[in-house]
């Protein structure tokens, strides 16, 4: 089942739009923070941190694909919300501390609602 889920992954990555892997980051930090979430109610430490620490990867990489001179203002709000949801994400492993795990959680699912609207925009233009 792993494997199939990996070959699922990369035809999605491969030949995708800047916005799709954008989702897609988003999508994979969201579902990392649930299951860190989960691990970390059931006493699963080891499962808690590998998942906090991949979501933080994947935030961490949303933060180096911003395009500080196209992105403008908006890329260093978003630069500055990225690094701050990176140090919650560490200190909530740190505290097993599910409060601020949701705090990331809901601060990363309002940006990706905002992406899944400019993807339907540019989707319906086309």
């Amino acid at each position: 089942m792993k494997e199939y889920e990996q070959v699922s992954a990369r035809s999605q990555i491969e030949g995708a739009p800047p916005e799709r892997l954008v989702q897609l980051m988003l999508d994979g930090a969201l579902d990392r923070i649930s299951v860190a979430r989960g691990a970390m109610v059931n006493g699963q430490v080891a499962v808690k941190c590998e998942r906090i620490t991949k979501a933080i990867g994947l935030v961490d990489g949303l933060r180096a694909s911003l395009d500080h001179e196209r992105g403008g203002e908006l890329a260093g709000n978003l630069e500055a919300l990225y690094e701050y949801v990176g140090r919650r994400l560490t200190e909530a492993n740190l505290r097993n501390d599910t409060a601020i795990l949701d705090e990331a959680s809901t601060l990363l699912g309002e940006i990706k609602q905002a992406w899944d609207r400019i993807v339907a925009d540019q989707e319906a233009v086309q």
